[in-house]
């Protein structure tokens, strides 16, 4: 017997260190689902610290797709992860009328809620040519060939995000066109309905959290963390924050108190960033911190109550 209505993603999204995790897994709890990630960064394997990554504890509470299951060398993108996650939902939505998405990476929440232009897929020899000029050149020298290749993207791409950069070139590349050309920007219809929520710190206290959540990756380890995965090798997943502060202290570029100091400040940065993208999308219902279960649960109950 069909459904009467689509089953239902609820999105918890949200600034770093605005308590995504322990929200999605509450829900998880209360409704008996499963948590897709939607962090660029904690699919990789063996960056539990630096990435906020869930705990075992937390992941023995509720089944977390997308954890720790891709080796460091490995490639992942938006366009993957919206391959991925439907896959998932589809199982997910097969025994449940809701399932939960959780965290920052916007273009993957982007992804699989809007869902992506049709992108030619990278091969192999080209995201191999743009990975290794970005490890043996640089930012600057990815951006410089964008700029040939895709002047009008290259005028309005946030230039520290770099993954973003190395994306519209290997398209372009790809393609044989520029990237902004592929890109159209339309809806495309999904099998679910989305809830969106994030969690309304003021900014003030989301920084101090985002203090205090650093010094405890300090205290848990992130240092011999940082070693280990740079001992395997310099990869693009570690080109973030945490460990490009790490790898300068690494080669005595910073020393340790100034590299500390240097991921809460780029971290700030970087929620400042998730905000302003956030701050965009009219869709998101934001929870105050002080009642952010209570009034996820009533969003939740009211549209699965909703005809």
């Amino acid at each position: 017997m069909a459904r009467a209505r689509k089953p239902l993603l609820v999105v918890v999204t949200g600034p770093t260190a605005s308590g995504k995790t322990s929200l999605a897994i509450e829900l998880a709890c209360c409704y008996g689902t499963e948590i897709i990630s939607a962090d660029s960064r904690q699919i990789f394997k063996d960056l539990p610290i630096g990435t906020a990554a869930p705990s075992p504890e937390e992941r023995s509470r509720a089944f977390h797709h997308l954890v720790g299951i891709l080796d460091l060398d490995g490639y992942y993108s938006a366009a993957r992860f919206e391959e991925d996650a439907l896959g998932i939902l589809n199982t997910i939505f097969a025994t449940r009328d809701i399932a939960i998405v959780c965290g920052g990476s916007m273009m993957y929440v982007d992804a699989l809620t809007r869902g992506f232009d049709d992108m030619p897929r990278v091969s192999d020899a080209t995201r191999n040519y743009v990975l290794s000029l970005l490890e043996t050149q640089g930012t600057e020298a990815v951006l410089a060939q964008l700029e040939i290749v895709d002047p009008a993207y290259f005028a309005e791409v946030d230039r520290a995000n770099t993954r973003r950069v190395v994306h519209a070139l290997e398209i372009s590349l790809e393609a044989g066109v520029p990237y902004s050309t592929l890109r159209k920007g339309q809806r495309r219809e999904r099998p679910f309905r989305t809830l969106k929520l994030a969690v309304d710190w003021p900014r003030e206290e989301l920084f101090d959290r985002i203090n205090r959540r650093v010094d405890a990756m300090i205290a848990d380890g992130l240092e011999e963390e940082a070693r280990r995965a740079f001992a395997v090798g310099d990869f693009n997943s570690l080109n973030t924050v945490g460990y490009k502060e790490m790898k300068a202290y690494f080669n005595g570029t910073m020393d340790f108190d100034t590299a500390v100091a240097r991921i809460a400040k780029n971290t700030r940065v970087y929620a400042k960033k998730q905000l302003t993208w956030l701050r965009r999308d009219s869709e998101i219902h934001w929870l105050n911190p002080t009642s952010a279960l209570a009034e996820a649960c009533s969003l939740i109950d009211r549209e699965l109550a909703e005809e």
